[in-house]
């Protein structure tokens, strides 16, 4: 029997944490950049591609394309139908998109398609005030002149995505000045990532449904799955996809097909993850979670500091005590009471009164987004993964150091999404 060298054991192990890492870096960003804040990390993408692609081919069904500029992994959901994770304002607020900057995105995704390799924010503006002309969106209640400076707002908040994603890079001028009409601004279309951003099974344009969901569907639908081993590595796919996207998975928003597989290959598909990402698997009577030890893959963090996540924290804590669903209206009358308790602590604009409508909207949409609660007619209602944040009574038990004390508190972790 040949015994491994402890060199060999350093370079496996070095190996592994370099593919790690690699791996994280594009589940936390899909788009890396050879120049940039995430450079380090692309060259360890760039260095370890054929294993990567290997890996997110057999186990996810995202491909992985890496050139000389860019490594993309296109990311395609495990479920269309989550709506908690909006695209973002790149600013400091991170304002949700409203459907006229979706409309405005794709529009202008278009009119940067058929541009040149510049194009001017006023430009980009006209040829989207043409596009949106067309009888079929003017049908649907969409219309745009972008002569109102809320209008011209939304097209800044696309055009700074468009930034932090990398199809646009600022050549002169500022957004701020086009919204107030005083000025313009330059932009280099980097048309190789504008080539890559769209990740779907099929074209737009071959799709033939008429409402949304059915369009949506088209798009990531999978090929003809006839045999038995395709129906299979679909599945694989679409439950690897939602326990690295989804905080939690749970069992009963599973097929009969789905969890039937689940439950014979847990312990391989678990295994196969936790060895490439390092997150940490939770499995409970009513689904599975994946924990990031290192809070990095995740984009909604709880508990986070501020007021904002201290209201949160309390408000689960409330909804988790809860033997049934909670009206938005008990919430936010449980915020008003917690004000006087802890304003003291939270910022002015808190514990203004009225205030608590918009505390409340933000916390239930952060606990909706982590799988912690479900919006419904008659209320909030927790899910059990929400249990993690409900206080018992404090125990106090012996501690084998002399003065510490442990108390009856779970251990509260970030659930991870990405």
């Amino acid at each position: 029997m040949n015994a491994v060298s402890p060199l060999a054991e350093v370079l496996e192990g070095q190996h592994a944490a370099e593919v790690r890492r690699a791996a994280r870096a594009l589940l936390s960003e899909p788009l890396l950049f050879a120049r940039g804040p995430h450079a380090d990390a692309f060259r360890l993408v760039r260095r370890h591609a054929a294993e990567l692609r290997e890996w997110f081919d057999r186990n996810t069904g995202w491909p992985l394309q890496v050139d000389a500029g860019a490594a993309r992994l296109r990311k395609m959901p495990g479920t269309s139908m989550d709506a908690t994770h909006p695209a973002r304002e790149a600013t400091r607020g991170a304002a949700p998109f409203t459907r006229r900057r979706y409309v405005l995105l794709c529009l202008a995704l278009a009119a940067l398609e058929r541009g040149e390799a510049q194009i001017a924010l006023g430009r980009l503006a006209e040829q989207v005030v043409l596009d949106a002309a067309d009888p079929q969106l003017m049908e649907a209640g969409v219309e745009f002149a972008l002569e109102r400076r809320e209008e011209r707002l939304d097209l800044a908040a696309v055009v700074r995505l468009l930034l932090r994603l990398g199809v646009l890079r600022r050549v002169a001028g500022d957004e701020d000045a086009y919204v107030s009409g005083t000025g313009d601004v330059l932009y280099d279309v980097e048309r190789r990532v504008l080539a890559g951003l769209l990740a779907t099974r099929r074209g737009p344009s071959l799709v033939q449904a008429a409402d949304f969901e059915g369009r949506l569907a088209e798009l990531a639908a999978e090929t003809s799955l006839e045999s038995d081993e395709l129906r299979f590595r679909a599945i694989r796919h679409r439950l690897t996809r939602r326990l690295l996207d989804d905080p939690v998975l749970y069992y009963d928003e599973l097929s009969d097909e789905e969890l039937a597989y689940l439950t014979r290959q847990r312990a391989f598909i678990l295994a196969r993850i936790t060895e490439l990402t390092g997150l940490v698997a939770e499995v409970r009577a009513e689904g599975i979670a994946l924990v990031d030890p290192h809070d990095e893959l995740t984009d909604v963090r709880m508990p986070e500091q501020g007021t904002h996540g201290h209201i949160t924290l309390l408000l689960a804590e409330h909804l988790a005590a809860a033997t049934g669903p909670v009206t938005v209206g008990e919430l936010q009358r449980r915020v008003r009471e917690l004000a006087a308790l802890h304003g003291g602590f939270w910022s002015k604009t808190a514990t203004e009164p009225g205030a608590e409508v918009e505390l409340v909207e933000l916390a239930v949409a952060k606990l909706a987004a982590l799988g912690l609660v479900t919006r419904a007619t008659e209320g909030v209602r927790a899910r059990p993964a929400l249990a993690r944040y409900a206080v018992g009574d404090i125990v106090v038990r012996e501690a084998a150091v002399r003065g510490a004390a442990t108390t009856g508190i779970p251990n509260m972790r970030k659930a991870k999404t990405s």
